[in-house]
């Protein structure tokens, strides 16, 4: 059977990840788990998530499926944060039986539920309509998560993964400072990358796997394969781990992007990768974000943005002019898309105006006053009129991203991609 599971968690605490891994060992006593527990990450601009939006599955095989379903829903009553307005959770339980007939249903309900915006509606509509057994929750928001994994879990083949090793702190420690030390995560990357990332970010001299929130993570690793990841893991110095578990995930896949051929057709929590060209000088607002408008073909203008968290990407973006050809990837938000990644795919050429050079020394001459061109005072030579000249620009094409400490969790990193005719810059 397979379980899946979303919203246990809060903003002060728990995480839904944990849970997983309880039940990973405590279900054990009345089955075998068939693969690795999934971690799929829903559509990151939901206004209701709690903090990541991540939902599990698990797979096992057994013969007592009914005390399956109760122990799991006793735990999420025991452990979820139910006293936070945001948390609802629940709970999904599909048999093998109905493996082959949920798929494409599940699978078609994972994709949207990453790209798209599904109320809780809908989702207990397929639930009933399905004859899907179930656990919600208070609203039962969460149900929707849990269909989702579990549409990932039967669709395995069909969409790009990556893992996450996951070490979880003991007990008594949640709510106080994490006990890590840094240098050995900066050890850890430097062994292990570019098969791991987002371990550290080098420019900013940051950790920036270990999370900062009351929750029970205390740190996750992530990477191309289990075995990467684990050895990874291996070399971190930190606090006792009570419990560890490595995740299949989607993150780091760019699964919650659509590709959209007109900025008309762009809506806010939906995430994006669009073409256009820059139609203003980026700008600095209170705060420290740049902004600067892009325009397609039909003439379809969208504010983009590299807000303050993306540290040193915001340079690259104040180096932007009017004509520079870009695609963009990202989320939109009050109008705004929050940029991911850029390609400069084509630079505008930039002219200016300057006082002619002197044939003889070298240097510019100085103005005559008005109508009477130009002379050098050194050598008495003569110019009619200004020169122009083409401005040189300090930008290059290429693939760009912003830095670690920025990115969100289903952005692809730049170290995994995979197209050679591209000038990639991975932000390190």
């Amino acid at each position: 059977m397979i379980i899946g599971i979303d919203d246990t968690d809060s903003n002060d605490g728990m995480c839904t990840t944990y849970l997983g891994a309880l039940l990973l060992d405590e279900l054990q006593a009345y089955g075998t788990v068939e693969t690795l527990p999934l971690l799929i990450r829903l559509n990151p601009t939901i206004p209701y998530k709690t903090r990541g939006n991540a939902a599990v599955a698990l797979k096992i095989r057994t013969d007592c499926p009914e005390k399956i379903r109760a122990h799991v829903v006793s735990r999420i009553e025991e452990l979820a944060h139910m006293e936070c307005e945001k948390t609802n959770p629940g709970t999904v339980f599909i048999l093998e039986k109905d493996y082959e007939r949920l798929s494409p249903v599940l699978k078609s309900f994972l994709e949207k539920a990453i790209r798209d915006v599904i109320e809780i509606k809908e989702a207990k509509n397929l639930i009933l309509e399905f004859g899907i057994s179930s656990k919600g929750f208070k609203n039962g928001r969460g149900l929707i998560g849990a269909l989702a994994a579990c549409g990932a879990m039967l669709n395995l083949e069909t969409w790009d993964h990556t893992f996450e090793h996951l070490a979880y702190r003991q007990k008594e420690s949640w709510g106080t400072p994490r006990e890590v030390e840094k240098e050995s995560f900066f050890e850890a990357d430097r062994k292990t990358y570019p098969g791991t990332w987002d371990t550290v970010d080098i420019k900013n001299r940051l950790v920036v796997c270990v999370p900062h929130s009351a929750d029970p993570v205390l740190f996750g690793i992530r990477g191309e394969n289990p075995a990467i990841v684990t050895e990874a893991a291996a070399l971190i110095r930190a606090e006792p781990v009570e419990r560890f578990a490595v995740y299949r995930t989607n993150q780091g896949t760019d699964m919650h992007l659509l590709s959209v051929s007109s900025i008309a057709y762009i809506q806010d929590m939906h995430s994006y990768r669009l073409e256009g060209v820059v139609s203003g000088t980026p700008r600095t607002i209170s705060g420290g974000h740049v902004i600067f408008p892009i325009r397609d073909k039909e003439g379809n203008e969208i504010d983009c943005a590299a807000f303050e968290p993306t540290k040193n990407f915001r340079l690259l973006i104040r180096k932007l002019r009017p004509g520079d050809r870009v695609a963009l990837s990202g989320s939109v938000s009050s109008g705004t898309l929050n940029i991911e990644k850029i390609e400069v795919k084509a630079i505008a050429s930039l002219y200016k105006e300057e006082n002619p050079e002197c044939p003889n020394c070298g240097k510019h001459m100085k103005s005559s006053g008005q109508v009477q061109g130009f002379r050098c005072k050194k050598c008495g030579t003569h110019a009619a009129s200004k020169l122009t000249c083409e401005v040189k620009r300090d930008l290059t094409t290429g693939l760009y991203e912003v830095p670690p400490c920025a990115r969100r969790h289903l952005a692809k990193p730049l170290v995994r991609e995979q197209k050679s005719d591209l000038n990639i810059h991975p932000a390190r």
